[in-house]
């Protein structure tokens, strides 16, 4: 997702240089202040603890959201991904080819440790070495810029991969969809085919509650929670049986009093903006829902806990913030989370590249876990 950091003002020289030079040694952990996430390892991007530029030919990509399949394995799905031919932020203006420009790529672990990094024990590939795009996109400005995954879930061993079609980016933090839309897999992720039928078109003012879609399952429903494009919208929330996630007509939207079938519209906020990119999953240890999310407001990825999916949320509580980790953005929660200690993926975007971060939640949240 290249085109749009989640801190803006940095000139396009310094960012290339931090590319080659931005980083400490992959796998040792920074320095952090108090209540400060600090970085276990760069996992995917130049520099990486895996290689992926020498082994998956990915020298620049971000996100890594991830999820748990019928195995076991977690599967972690990136965004825009550059090769050989990319030299820093800006560069992957032209030909797609020169820059080897995947707008989606996907990776396999069986790493379920993420306190030493996250080993990637390969990706989906469409030759040998070379990381596959799994939803392909016209990369036409105005069109179709890219396709960018925002949510996955495994349901009786079929993966769903949540997406969004991006026609336009603006100013940073700001771009317009087409739609949202739903790829699944039957093979592990190999090959991908679209669902037409389960895309939600964005309104002609680009303001659709549901055009990036993050998902977490639970009690027989997968919950979608959903924002309209871009960094600074309200979150909502839909769910539906989890055997029926193609079927639009069979979602029902929280409206701030009950769910209800129709249309999305009708869904209330669950937490008002600005909400960046999602990531939610339900803590057994603590017994929470929890939030993950880039507030751009207070410049820091954030959490928020909660007893139900519908809420009531609580306030929002930094876990990393731009003065620490400049042009940060992402923030995807790790299965293997437990408790206070929270694993995450964020990129940055004068690095981008994806790092494996760790924080912990204050001790009150752990004291007391009913509290909202």
């Amino acid at each position: 997702m290249l085109s749009h950091r989640g801190q803006a003002g940095v000139a396009l020289s310094v960012l290339i240089t931090a590319v080659t030079v931005g980083l400490a040694p992959s796998g040792v952990a920074q320095a952090a202040p108090q209540n400060q996430a600090r970085r276990v390892a760069v996992i995917a991007g130049a520099q990486s603890i895996n290689d992926t530029e020498a082994r998956d030919e990915i020298k620049g990509t971000d996100l890594g959201i991830m999820w748990t399949d019928e195995r076991g394995q977690i599967l972690a799905a990136f965004g825009d991904t550059f090769g050989a031919g990319w030299t820093g932020p800006g560069s992957q203006a032209g030909d797609p080819a020169a820059t080897d420009w995947r707008s989606n790529t996907l990776a396999r672990s069986n790493d379920r440790n993420p306190a030493d990094g996250m080993v990637l024990t390969d990706f989906v590939t469409d030759h040998p070495g070379h990381a596959k795009e799994l939803i392909p996109s016209l990369k036409r400005d105005g069109v179709e810029i890219t396709t960018i995954p925002t949510g996955g879930i495994n349901v009786g061993g079929r993966n769903y991969l949540a997406y969004m079609s991006v026609r336009h980016f603006g100013q940073p933090g700001q771009w317009t969809t087409n739609y949202s839309g739903i790829a699944y897999s039957d093979d592990d992720g190999q090959t991908w085919a679209d669902a037409p039928s389960a895309r939600q078109p964005n309104t002609p003012s680009f303001d659709d509650k549901f055009q990036m879609n993050a998902y977490a399952r639970r009690d027989g429903f997968v919950y979608a929670f959903g924002t309209p494009n871009g960094h600074f919208g309200d979150a909502h929330l839909a769910r539906v049986p989890e055997q029926r996630l193609l079927d639009k007509s069979a979602y029902e939207y929280w409206t701030g009093k009950t769910w209800q079938h129709g249309a999305s519209a009708i869904a209330a906020p669950i937490v008002t903006g600005p909400v960046g990119e999602l990531s939610v999953r339900h803590d057994q240890t603590l017994n929470r829902w929890e939030m993950m999310y880039l507030d751009e407001s207070l410049s820091a990825i954030v959490v928020r806990l909660a007893p139900a999916p519908t809420g009531p949320w609580g306030a929002p509580i930094p876990v990393a913030t731009s003065s620490q980790y400049p042009s940060l953005y992402g923030g995807f929660l790790n299965p293997d989370s437990k408790g206070s200690d929270l694993y995450f993926t964020m990129s940055q975007y004068d690095h981008y590249n994806v790092s494996m971060m760790h924080a912990t939640l204050p001790a009150r949240t752990v004291n007391n876990p009913q509290a909202p």
